[in-house]
């Protein structure tokens, strides 16, 4: 009896989705980076085929889990928003072989001072390396801007940045001595980090209100001799909510 030797199995390559380190080393960085986020979410909010994300893990190799990078920001423009069972499930890093192969076409870095420029330098050859079309560089303490743009021969300087419109995304970038502008398609400023976190207020004490309100409405409703069935489907509750918030 000939017995057949099975070759030895390969150990898992674990993708891990954190390093530890903070998103940001300071206010002003998280400021940046989430402004852009959001703002490109918001452009982008009726097209289910842009994924966005901020200091999320993106490996571009399969079982090469040490070619690693995490931009502040990218945009992947042809992968869905969610990934999973009704697009769901929220990625835990960026595995490019499962994602048809496509890179982030566009990278945005925002600067701290810790940052160093061998970092910068590793950075750039990365998103060079392995498909980047455009990528930004802002720095907020110095007020300064950088972008490449990807040619035949890779990821070339745009030597002004004044004004210029991603071909992507096509977002307008206004550099001025006050800092900072990017301008959406239709004109309208992209908005300030101090805007989202005002406008998220807003829609949180409306929501606290629209709450209310619901909750105000049951005993009245259930005076009129409503059923439960009936004032969860007015109201938009489940039955359970229902009786919960008459017995308080």
């Amino acid at each position: 009896m000939v017995s057949q030797i099975q070759p030895p199995t390969q150990p898992e390559v674990i993708y891990p989705d954190s390093d530890g380190q903070p998103v940001a080393n300071n206010t002003i960085q998280f400021s940046w980076i989430v402004a852009i986020k959001q703002n490109i979410e918001w452009l982008f909010a009726n097209d289910p085929n842009v994924f966005v994300a901020g200091d999320l893990f993106w490996y571009p190799v399969e079982g090469r889990n040490k070619i690693v990078n995490a931009p502040d920001v990218m945009v992947v423009l042809g992968r869905p928003k969610g990934v999973g069972v009704a697009r769901r499930r929220h990625r835990l890093c960026y595995q490019q072989w499962k994602e048809e192969g496509i890179a982030p076409q566009v990278v945005f870095e925002i600067l701290s001072p810790s940052n160093t420029q061998t970092e910068m330098d590793k950075k750039l050859l990365f998103y060079d390396r392995y498909g980047v079309e455009e990528y930004y560089i802002y720095d907020p303490d110095r007020n300064n801007l950088r972008g490449w743009l990807r040619s035949e021969d890779g990821l070339d300087v745009i030597p002004q940045m004044e004004d210029w419109v991603s071909p992507r995304l096509k977002v307008r970038f206004a550099p001025s001595p006050e800092g900072l502008q990017l301008y959406r398609p239709d004109g309208e400023r992209f908005l300030s980090y101090t805007d989202i976190s005002r406008n998220a207020e807003q829609e949180r004490q409306r929501a606290e209100l629209a709450e209310q309100t619901r909750r105000d409405a049951i005993p009245r409703l259930l005076q009129m001799d409503l059923s439960i069935e009936q004032i969860a489907q007015a109201l938009g509750l489940s039955v359970e909510e229902v009786r919960t918030f008459a017995q308080e």
